[in-house]
């Protein structure tokens, strides 16, 4: 049998996705149902138990398919980027609707009406996808209105399939955002985190962790010693880490050095990891 990648296969050795019979083993294999994320914010956490690790997270609207449900919680994997893991099952629900936008601002809030003097009754993320069913104007601010008849600011959304033109500018709109090992959200986010939701707002769906998308986003670059030939665009990596260069000599990145999205010189971060991490380990061109 061919070893795969626990993080984007469902296989355990009781219980497997169905798809993979004949290439893992397992007591059991079993169709995924779909189902979709109505919190805010999931936890994809290693385990099920509310003190496992968190791997990555999930977003308002995200698709999954779901393999046991358990003791409250739901063994999933994620139909946008494929990562397995465990959530709180109270934080899925059906795919009722086809959604039709997307929310494009790091962070909005949901209205239990259209009035944005009432008391919120949620928040979304960048990349949370919605159903929008009406419109309403108070007070000359648009609200487009949900299902559920909640309301969200209508600026603060696009339409599914209107993309942004460069990533690196939506990354960029995280300046600041706090560092969350695991994050994926305007609320929270990691370094990986940050190039998935920047690329995904382009249009582009790829891998979770910084180990994939070393292996896969783009051609690889050889910069000189100096590392020059680098340009806006342009990943870093080090060992569990990545950074986008938002020019030929800075770059922007979610570290655990100041707990934010921030700027950095790309020849200070190289001599400040360095002791910890050693140099880069790759550099790629999207």
């Amino acid at each position: 049998m061919t070893a795969r990648d626990a993080r984007l296969h469902a296989f355990r050795s009781d219980l497997a996705d169905a798809r993979l019979k004949g290439e893992v083993a397992a007591d059991r294999f079993v169709a995924g149902r779909p189902a979709r994320i109505t919190a805010s914010v999931a936890d994809v956490r290693k385990a099920p138990r509310p003190d496992a690790g968190v791997n990555t997270q999930l977003l308002f609207g995200d698709d999954v398919l779901v393999f046991e449900v358990a003791e409250g919680w739901a063994w999933i994997q994620a139909e946008r980027d494929g990562y397995v893991g465990y959530i709180a099952d109270t934080m899925l629900g059906g795919q009722d609707h086809a959604a039709t936008h997307i929310v494009s601002v790091p962070r909005t809030f949901l209205y239990p009406g259209p009035d944005l003097r009432f008391p919120i009754a949620g928040q979304l993320s960048m990349g949370s996808t919605v159903t929008v069913t009406d419109a309403a104007e108070t007070r000359g601010t648009h609200y487009a209105i949900l299902p559920s008849g909640e309301a969200i600011i209508a600026g603060h959304l696009r339409p599914v399939g209107d993309v942004a033109a460069d990533y690196v500018a939506v990354a960029e709109m995280f300046l600041g955002t706090p560092y969350l090992w695991g994050g994926t959200s305007g609320f929270g986010i990691d370094c990986s985190g940050l190039v998935q939701l920047a690329m995904r707002m382009t249009g582009s769906d790829v891998l979770r962790d910084s180990d994939m998308q070393a292996a896969t986003l783009g051609e690889p670059l050889d910069p000189d010693p100096d590392y020059g030939g680098l340009r806006r665009g342009d990943l870093v990596f080090w060992k569990g880490h990545v950074a986008v260069m938002t020019d030929t000599e800075t770059m922007i990145h979610a570290n655990g050095h100041t707990m934010l999205v921030s700027r950095e010189g790309l020849k200070d971060a190289i001599a400040r990891i360095g002791y910890l991490y050693g140099a880069p380990t790759g550099f790629r061109r999207p």
